[in-house]
């Protein structure tokens, strides 16, 4: 039994909310209804589609081949294949639904999403090995779904984009350095889709994630019967997985002595031997490598190999706190706003002064951190307008507000601004050492910047 009201709108919901793609014609094969799924799946829009015959839609070439329109030719329930003018694939059926007359009233196909594996099918071959790859990719898909939040509009973002530009379409290893939260893994993902082996496999591994004792076998696989429990068949490792491709050693800094010396091999070698196993097998992996630990001080404590460092630190960026990047936090939580607008179809904003909030805060979580602060925000914001007192922050939040609403007692407001403007202008070039990063700090043209601190010099 459907809850009390209207049936139509609780079965629109229902199919508004499936997980599969749902489209709907009538009887002469007219679009009437589809759901968001389809829209996400297939990469179209309502609009393209809704009204339209699906003649129409295939002779505009917007879809390759209409269920529907078999549907009404064989009068029986169709399965196929479509590709759209997106560029995505699907595997969709179609199933006729009759009327009292036995005539088609409507047509009912169901949309699954197909993209994906075309494209991982297109990278391996059929063979028994190529086919674990296959599962292994479809494994780390799932989890690892490359999606880039990348801003980069303050200057010192754009620096590390200048470097990961140098480096990208290079075989050279790359270690980010950088606080956590502050997106090590998104410059990772962007230096790997800008090079040229953004075709291929593209594997992440988290260093402190995996436990010690599955260490190497994750990493390098096991042969069949290496140990106890072990699948007879044998396991491919992640390197294996990687091949050809780029592998991202991520908290690097989390691993123990004795796989450092392992990986240190296979560095030097490009192979790797999986365990219960003598055999070394040749890989072709390019590696890039995260940490957000200090590994010049763990070497100095024995912590971390020192001939280890040293391969691996060949290009390292150092990726600044978000606290450094100020310019970047307004454009970030516009992004972050619009996508949560668009997913709930909200209309809200953050006010000047919220941004000057966000501005002024240390975020020691950095860009995660953004991220979470601003959809709870919008969540707990009880009108469009997100202000200062919607914000969930912590610790210096409340010593902003005390700066924004404590104001000293001033008699004299140009010397005061005076004086104000001098100590940024020093603290300015005190922290970046030359005129044009300090300016740019600033919002402040160089000439500007030069003239005010001569100004005040005389």
């Amino acid at each position: 039994m459907f809850p009390t009201g209207d049936i139509n709108h609780w079965l629109g919901s229902i199919i508004e909310h499936s997980f599969d793609g749902i489209y709907i014609t009538d009887g002469r094969a007219t679009t009437i209804m589809v759901n968001k799924a389809y829209e996400t799946i297939t990469g179209l829009r309502r609009s393209e589609v809704l009204g339209k015959n699906m003649r129409e839609l295939v002779d505009k070439q917007i879809i390759s081949s209409s269920g529907s329109l078999r549907v009404l030719e064989t009068g029986e329930p169709v399965t196929l294949h479509q590709e759209f003018k997106t560029g995505r694939k699907a595997l969709i059926t179609s199933t006729p639904i009759f009327g009292a007359n036995h005539k088609i009233d409507m047509i009912v196909t169901n949309v699954r999403d197909l993209t994906e594996i075309y494209n991982l099918k297109a990278t391996v071959e059929t063979s028994e090995g190529q086919k674990q790859l296959l599962l292994k990719e479809l494994e780390h898909m799932k989890s690892e779904m490359l999606k880039l939040d990348l801003v980069v509009q303050d200057s010192r973002t754009m620096e590390v984009m200048r470097l990961a530009d140098k480096v990208r379409e290079l075989d050279t290893i790359v270690m980010l350095l950088g606080e956590t939260g502050v997106g090590k893994d998104v410059f990772a993902k962007y230096i790997c889709q800008n090079s040229t082996r953004r075709d291929k496999p593209f594997i992440k591994i988290n260093c402190g994630a995996i436990p010690e004792n599955l260490m190497e076998s994750e990493f390098f696989g096991y042969e069949g019967g290496a140990f106890t429990d072990a699948d007879k068949r044998g396991k491919i490792g992640l390197f294996e997985v990687a091949d050809t491709g780029t592998i991202f050693l991520d908290e690097i800094g989390e691993l123990p002595l004795s796989m450092q010396v392992k990986l240190l091999r296979v560095l030097q070698d490009q192979e790797i031997t999986r365990v219960g196993s003598h055999k070394p097998r040749k890989i072709d992996v390019r590696i890039l490598a995260a940490t957000n630990r200090n590994l010049e001080e763990m070497v100095k404590e024995g912590t971390f190999r020192e001939d280890l460092y040293y391969r691996l630190m060949v290009f390292p960026i150092h990726i600044p706190p978000l606290r450094d990047r100020i310019r970047d936090i307004e454009p970030m939580v516009s992004k972050f706003t619009e996508s949560l607008n668009q997913k709930y179809g909200w209309k809200k904003s953050f006010t000047p002064d919220s941004l000057q909030v966000m501005e002024e805060y240390s975020w020691p979580g950095n860009i995660r951190e953004l991220k979470n602060v601003v959809e709870r925000a919008i969540i707990i914001s009880s009108g469009d307008q997100i202000t200062p007192e919607d914000l969930p922050l912590e610790g210096d939040h409340d010593k902003n507000k005390k700066r924004r609403t404590g104001m000293p007692h001033i008699s004299n407001l140009p010397e005061y601004i005076h004086k104000v403007e001098l100590y940024y202008i020093n603290e300015a070039y005190k922290k970046y050492g030359n005129v044009r990063d300090a300016a740019d700090s600033l919002g402040i043209s160089p000439a500007t910047f030069v003239r005010k601190r001569k100004k005040s010099t005389d």
